[in-house]
């Protein structure tokens, strides 16, 4: 079992930037890839990034690109999301998810664990 922690979620005007951690323990978190998803109310849940578990590849969303980073601390058990330029249809709550496979896919539903969430709000 892999138990996932998010922080950094908070509330910023629009231009501003935010970055997320997410910090795993328990079972090893050797050999995941890492994802991010948000949610939206009213919304399904979305992809945001991932990133492979050597970081040669990354993935992230058309609206997020330029604009958003992933980036990944495997000693320190750790994936970032370093977001820039943030714009009010940004606000969601924001979930890191953990796939043992290390598929590194857009589909959320081949992700093993994921954690609680954080809020991210942008203010116009």
């Amino acid at each position: 079992q892999v138990q996932l922690v998010e922080s950094g979620g908070g509330l910023v005007q629009a231009g501003g930037s935010l970055r997320l951690s997410c910090a795993a323990s328990g079972r090893t978190f050797s050999g995941y890839a890492m994802g991010w998803f948000r949610q939206a109310p009213g919304k399904e849940r979305e992809f945001v990034a991932v990133i492979s578990w050597g970081g040669g590849r990354t993935y992230s969303a058309d609206s997020v690109k330029g604009r958003f980073t992933i980036a990944r601390n495997n000693a320190k058990n750790t994936v970032y999301l370093q977001m820039n330029s943030l714009k009010p249809e940004d606000t969601a709550v924001y979930y890191c998810a953990a796939d043992r496979r290390n598929i590194a896919t857009m589909d959320l539903k081949l992700y093993d664990y994921w954690g609680q969430g954080t809020q991210v709000t942008v203010s116009s």
